[in-house]
């Protein structure tokens, strides 16, 4: 065959999605060959797709990039964010614009296909990804089974009964799926531009992390205003959180619908908030604080996910922009007396934060530690730990 001829040949079908309504998109696969089922979301994002694919938060879901062209810096060993790789947490399923090119970057240490592969997930480029953003937009995130196969040869209608069987994330409780099995001690601390991470020596705090799904700069963050880090299983109990006498108490970000991890997180959120220990919620953790708190969550339209969303932080008046990756929120009318909302969406008005009335208790639902997105909620984290000093200055009292 000629270089001519080359050039019109049409490329053959090798991965497609199926939406639980039928609808079948084709495209080329790349990554992990198979086929599994996820809801499927848009990340508006221009950078940090490893943070993105690797954070927990995703599990159980397709992540559609709008920016179209994705893996020109290849992958590395240090910007995934999950804490236990072997749990094979994060998204399950990619969809790109645009074919994955070369790596061009010093970083790179792999191809994204090949990091693709060897995580298990599931590829799809060539398509139209701001018209099928527009679908969800319009119709909601919806139940899909994304397949890849390199010899183009699908079960098109197994295929479309597998997306339309699957129940979606309501009522599904990941947290234990994707969470450590034991305690932990993290001391890591945040990277640093040609040097890498490095360990914090001289620990000032003790937090307990309730691990629901963190994510690794999360931990690296406290540990960088001076905290050692326990992070402990998500099914732990209050006496055993309270045990190693933490100066303060973290409830971490998760996938799943958090009326479902909350029933058994609820009641242990409980004893520790009557221990009246400092505490700090971010997105699932966040969403069980408000139901502890007599709140409710309900599922969002279609989410929000991205690096550029616009939040007002009521406490200071000022508005930042955020990296968000939530399907669920917090009801802000559902709120009680003595629980205030201290950050709200400029997107669509949804809540994003609250603090318990003369506790130090607060939560917000974006993700501070900006990996990926920016860095203009960093704050929070010192936030946590003044209110863990003025704690202190009160018992000492």
């Amino acid at each position: 065959m000629t270089m001519a001829s080359e050039a019109w040949t049409e490329r053959k079908t090798t991965a497609v999605l199926v939406l639980a309504d039928g609808t079948v998109i084709e495209g080329y696969g790349v990554g992990a060959e198979g086929a599994v089922e996820g809801e499927v979301c848009f990340n508006t994002a221009l950078t940090g797709y490893q943070e993105i694919l690797t954070d927990p938060s995703y599990t159980k879901q397709i992540v559609t990039f709008t920016f179209p062209h994705v893996g020109n810096v290849g992958a590395n060993d240090d910007d995934h964010e999950d804490l236990t790789p072997a749990n094979a947490c994060g998204a399950v399923g990619a969809i790109f614009r645009a074919d994955v090119t070369s790596p061009s970057n010093y970083r790179s240490a792999s191809h994204l296909d090949a990091w693709l592969k060897a995580r298990g997930v599931i590829g799809l480029t060539g398509i139209d990804t701001r018209a099928l953003t527009a679908w969800i937009r319009d119709n909601g995130m919806p139940n899909a089974v994304i397949a890849h196969s390199a010899t183009g040869e699908f079960d098109l209608d197994a295929l479309k009964a597998r997306a339309k069987a699957w129940p979606g994330l309501v009522g599904l409780d990941l947290a234990r799926d994707v969470a450590v099995g034991q305690s932990a001690v993290w001391k890591q601390t945040p990277w640093i531009w040609d040097a890498g991470y490095a360990d914090m020596a001289e620990p000032k705090y003790k937090i307990v992390a309730v691990d629901y799904g963190t994510k690794r700069n999360i931990l690296r963050l406290m540990s960088g205003l001076g905290a050692e880090v326990i992070v402990m299983p998500p099914t732990s109990s209050a006496e055993e959180i309270l045990a190693h006498e933490p100066d303060g108490v973290f409830l971490s970000n998760g996938p799943g619908d958090p009326a479902a991890t909350g029933e058994y997180a609820v009641p242990m959120i409980r004893e520790l908030l009557a221990a009246e220990v400092p505490v700090f919620g971010i997105c699932l953790g966040h969403q069980i604080l408000a139901l502890a708190l007599g709140g409710t969550t309900e599922k969002m339209h279609q989410g929000h996910h991205g690096a550029n969303h616009p939040v007002k932080d009521f406490t200071t008046g000022k508005v930042e922009i955020v990296s968000m990756n939530h399907g669920f929120a917090v009801a802000a009318d559902s709120l009680p007396q003595g629980v205030e909302e201290t950050h709200r969406s400029l997107f669509d008005g949804t809540n994003c934060g609250l603090r318990l009335s003369g506790k130090p208790v607060f939560s917000v639902q974006h993700h501070p530690e900006a990996s990926p997105g920016p860095q203009d909620s960093h704050y929070l984290f010192q936030r946590f730990f003044d209110l863990i000093a003025e704690s202190r200055a009160k018992k000492a009292a």
